[in-house]
């Protein structure tokens, strides 16, 4: 089965933060949630001139995702699309997600008591649609998404 993956190209981000803006949009999550999120790394000299670059971070959807096996609920599960997803009804609010993941990735509703984290858009993937985040949203173009097949890349 092909995979689904998210690139994104952090030296072409110029810290737009567009991408977070749909995904707020598209996930209506509260306030201080951020499934995505743009940091600034800088700024930094280089040839006397100041150097901004920025890292757009979220979930990975790692191949072993170590908040899978953390979660006490089994609240989050790995599709064979290779998407992680977290449902939000069997979250129990423990956090154990948080403390395991490695990537800084998953929030925390205070007023809902569950955790949150990047589900790749999946309701939007199911119908034949991109993540929000990679609808043609980023003006810098940085963050596209797709499959690929391991077999394939791995013959490459």
């Amino acid at each position: 089965m092909k995979k689904f993956e998210l690139s994104i190209d952090h030296n072409l981000c110029w810290g737009c933060r567009t991408c977070e803006v749909a995904c707020k949009q598209e996930n209506r999550t509260a306030e201080g949630v951020r499934l995505i999120s743009v940091r600034e790394d800088g700024p930094r000299r280089r040839d006397d001139q100041a150097e901004f670059v920025f890292r757009v971070n979220l979930c990975r959807h790692c191949d072993a995702p170590p908040c899978v096996e953390a979660c006490p609920e089994a609240a989050i599960r790995k599709r064979e699309d290779g998407l992680v997803i977290l449902d939000y009804d069997l979250c129990s609010g423990c956090r154990a997600c948080i403390d395991a993941c490695p990537y800084d990735a998953i929030g925390y509703d205070e007023a809902k008591s569950i955790a949150q984290k990047c589900n790749l858009c999946h309701h939007r993937i199911d119908q034949g649609l991109v993540p929000a985040c990679a609808d043609n949203v980023c003006l810098a173009h940085c963050i596209n998404f797709g499959t690929h097949d391991k077999k394939k890349r791995n013959a490459a």
